[in-house]
């Protein structure tokens, strides 16, 4: 066999394995490969995809893409709803289909998502030298562009000779489906190599489980939680992705309503309880809400699970203000559960950590006055959303009007994407989500760009679920106009293979979010709106309005585009708008709604900070005063959590 038709053939018998209270669960763990194909790849990995296609199309299914980094997006976003178990593939040529790759990685590895990647390299021959898009460094001539790949990847090999191919897959796929270690896994794979055929031992090619590990607590460090539990008046539990990739909702659930501790939920953790649990204070952090916020500042425990502690959730360590507050990190990954100095780590799964604190706290609830005040805080919390989503703007809605509007006319089980500019933050405020699956926003990377091949991937692995027997579900793309023009191409792959995706394009004219940080900043919005160029200033900031059409893009890329004019029934439009393209047939192809807002108007406050460095000498006035607003902050900065 060719090396490349060894790896496909091997990836095609490739499977997870997890138990999930006592069920068993087996997944492909590879169902499919993306390929953009050039020198590079042509004639390896695209001769071995098209000969097993010829055999059996089920060996190996190739899907399209249009651009390299939006089919690793594609990856994750099926990764991220399979809880891991499964991703693709993704075979690109050398050079600059290669470096395409690198943002995907980088993604993917800070999302601890599983991704495969196969970029070719050049000849490990050096035959042809140097080959058509070969980077050459006159210091070192093994380095290729995909030693750019070394830093973002989780793992990462060179198979230069073909007998490599079986350490290099076999440690590859550890990584891949280890839950602590997962990221991207990259494989480079010279052009000729790919080609070279050789001996292939059938016990390579044979079938192999993959068993997902989910280490158990161990009984000291719970012992020594349950204690630290019993002792504390004000516990507060921050719910990250980790409760869901372990699935343990119900674990928590059980948890919360047995002990009373109240939990305040990360972007990745959306989802671990419905919106209206009684104990659920919703986000926390610099996007979170009132209500998580109040009680954070005053918690004297935090019980960490499943959370890496980002910059937002911990509102840049100003977010916990009482002086003996302790932590409790419990999550599958060392480096996250030893976070900012903790008191008290836990290196485990976090439902099993969870089903072991359950038995050791038999008894113990939280005080009424802290139930009291949860009960409180939710409700203003809860007054200030519906405040916020039916409040009229006109002509133009603001983005809270927006995001209303799609969560009513979504069904329980259905699925809000997104990733970058303000939509994320509002997202985790204010989202009522139902359902442990129904929220995907990308913001471990906040990538612009991500929201549609991500929102495809989700629902691949979405059709992939319904087929099984299991949940229908719509995904619905909530994006703004420049992620929109980051990274649209992937409609065409949606267009291509029917696939309904529904996409709510906010045209707002600009970057919405960083225009109001910078305003906050004392920047005053300055290279945030999309206007004509101002020749004598060589200012962006107040031309005329550029006369895009983001609605006539898509239609032209064969979508199916509902637009929204602006007026007073912009909302009740945008709400029909969505149930119709909930009711489209499920093969009919992707649909656009386009819709203006206004963005100038903000959500409502989170009543927290984030740590952007403002300018500490400036000549602009509104620089100097957003200078002293920003050292009245960082007083309140926390060395350590601790």
């Amino acid at each position: 066999m060719t090396v490349a038709q060894a790896v496909v053939e091997y990836l095609s018998k490739q499977y997870t394995v997890d138990s999930i209270n006592g069920a068993e669960y087996r997944e492909r763990l590879i169902p499919g490969t993306f390929g953009i194909f050039g020198h590079g790849n042509v004639a390896g990995v695209g001769q071995a995809l098209k000969q097993y296609q010829q055999q059996d199309p089920s060996i190996m299914p190739y899907y399209q893409g249009r651009n390299e980094q939006a089919q690793a997006h594609q990856a994750v976003g099926y990764a991220r709803h399979t809880r891991r178990r499964q991703t693709f593939a993704i075979s690109t040529s050398i050079g600059p289909g290669s470096s395409n790759l690198l943002t995907g990685a980088a993604l993917a590895t800070t999302n601890r998502l599983p991704v495969l990647l196969l970029p070719s390299d050049t000849f490990a021959t050096r035959a042809a030298d140097p080959v058509l898009q070969q980077l050459e460094q006159p210091y070192a001539y093994d380095i290729t562009v995909n030693d750019a790949f070394r830093p973002l990847s989780k793992f990462f090999d060179r198979v230069s000779r073909p007998e490599q191919l079986f350490s290099a897959f076999h440690h590859g796929l550890r990584v891949l489906t280890d839950p602590a270690e997962t990221g991207a896994v990259t494989i480079s794979l010279p052009q000729d190599v790919q080609a070279e055929a050789f001996d292939v031992p059938e016990e390579f090619l044979a079938e192999r489980e993959w068993r997902i590990r989910r280490p158990e607590a161990d009984d000291q460090d719970i012992a020594r939680a349950a204690e630290a539990i019993r002792a504390a008046k004000r516990p507060l539990i921050i719910a990250g992705g980790g409760v869901l990739y372990a699935y343990a909702n119900d674990e928590l659930a059980k948890f919360v309503e047995l002990t009373g501790i109240p939990v305040g939920n990360t972007q990745a953790g959306v989802g671990v309880l419905p919106w209206d649990h009684r104990f659920s204070l919703g986000a926390i952090g610099s996007t979170g809400t009132t209500a998580a916020n109040a009680i954070a500042a005053e918690a004297d425990l935090i019980i960490g699970i499943g959370t890496r502690y980002e910059d937002f959730t911990t509102a840049s360590r100003t977010a916990f203000q009482n002086p003996d507050v302790r932590f409790i990190n419990i999550n599958v990954a060392a480096i996250d559960a030893y976070k900012h100095g903790t008191a008290l780590p836990i290196v485990a799964d976090a439902r099993k950590a969870l089903v072991k604190l359950n038995a050791a706290l038999g008894g113990y609830r939280v005080g009424a006055d802290l139930e009291q005040q949860v009960a409180a805080e939710k409700q203003r919390w809860d007054a200030t959303v519906d405040e916020a989503f039916d409040t009229r703007f006109t002509p133009l809605p603001a983005q809270n009007e927006i995001i209303g509007a799609t969560s009513r006319a979504m069904d329980a089980a259905d699925v809000v994407i997104c990733a970058a500019g303000s939509l994320p933050g509002d997202l985790h405020k204010m989202w009522r989500v139902r359902d442990p699956f129904g929220y995907h926003v990308e913001y471990a990377y906040s990538c612009m760009g991500y929201e549609i091949p991500g929102g495809l991937g989700v629902k691949r692995a979405a059709l992939a679920e319904a087929a099984r027997g299991g949940e229908q579900r719509d995904v619905v793309v909530m994006v703004g106009d420049g992620s929109y023009l980051m990274m649209h191409t992937e409609l065409v792959t949606a267009v291509a293979e029917r696939i309904k995706l529904i996409v709510v394009l906010i045209q707002n004219h600009g970057y919405a979010s960083i225009g109001s940080l910078s305003e906050s900043l004392g920047s005053q919005r300055f290279g945030t709106q999309y206007r004509a160029l101002n020749e004598e200033q060589h200012s962006f900031d107040e031309g005329e309005t550029l006369p895009v059409d983001l609605a006539l893009n898509a239609e032209s890329l064969g979508v199916k585009v509902i637009r929204i004019e602006p007026g007073e029934k912009v909302i009740a439009e945008l709400e029909q708008a969505i149930r119709d393209a909930k009711a489209a047939p499920e093969r009919g192809g992707p649909i656009l709604i386009h819709v203006e807002s206004d963005p100038l108007l903000d959500a409502p406050s989170s009543e927290s900070w984030w740590d952007v460095p403002v300018s500490q000498v400036s000549d602009l006035e509104s620089t100097r005063q957003a200078y002293q607003t920003y050292r009245n902050h960082k007083h309140r900065q926390r060395k350590l959590l601790g």
